[in-house]
């Protein structure tokens, strides 16, 4: 049996699209050279690190990448932080991983002061019993390095007693990178191509599907 369960946060729990994209596009005023992309396109910033996604979106520099959080951030901190919706059964879901003993861990690389909100806007916070999240200052954002900082913290967790489930690449390989299974959700934002690919124990199309195999597991 899995008994340490680790979760992903946007994507995985809660669906972010509205919040994210409406903070980028907030960002985006400050730099006039750069024409803002659709709604659609901005979904490739759900899941990696923001940094690196103005980086390769929009081909900033590291510097500029930084200056560009931190605009995203004077909408996301007051307003964007709650335009997010749970996925319909995760709330049971959780209930029932508890119930029959689990340990439930969030491993996001969203800021973990931002995650820790999210779980309390949405009443979660005691289902978790560990939140490991990025910094602000920009350290612990791979989500590979987020998974690693929850194992040191937590020795009692193995590769055969630990799972992942994550609904991009970045949270298969980095669960891989570490020596953990992981589980890819495709009602997420990746897609069941790209998270076969890499390397996904096994990939789900809904809620309930996840909730019936991780019971089982």
């Amino acid at each position: 049996m899995y008994d340490n369960i680790l979760f992903d946060l946007d994507g995985t729990l809660t669906d972010p699209a509205e919040g994210i994209i409406n903070s980028i596009l907030h960002s985006l005023t400050y730099f006039p050279e750069i024409t803002a992309p659709s709604r659609e396109f901005l979904q490739k910033f759900i899941g990696p690190p923001l940094a690196g996604s103005y980086m390769k979106y929009f081909g900033m520099d590291a510097d500029t990448a930084d200056i560009a959080v931190e605009k995203y951030r004077e909408y996301f901190r007051p307003t964007g932080i709650f335009e997010n919706k749970l996925y319909d059964g995760i709330k049971e879901l959780l209930e029932n991983l508890k119930a029959s003993g689990r340990k439930v861990v969030l491993a996001t690389s969203k800021p973990e002061v931002f995650a820790i909100q999210i779980l309390e806007h949405f009443g979660l916070m005691g289902y978790f019993d560990v939140v490991c999240g990025s910094i602000l200052d920009g350290t612990r954002v791979k989500k590979s390095d987020v998974i690693a900082y929850v194992l040191e913290q937590n020795p009692e967790f193995t590769a055969e007693n630990t799972i992942m489930v994550g609904d991009t690449e970045f949270d298969i390989l980095g669960a891989g990178e570490n020596g953990l299974r992981a589980i890819g959700v495709q009602y997420g934002y990746g897609s069941g191509v790209e998270l076969a690919a890499a390397g996904a124990f096994m990939v789900v199309k809904t809620v309930g599907e996840l909730s019936d195999i991780l019971m089982r597991l």
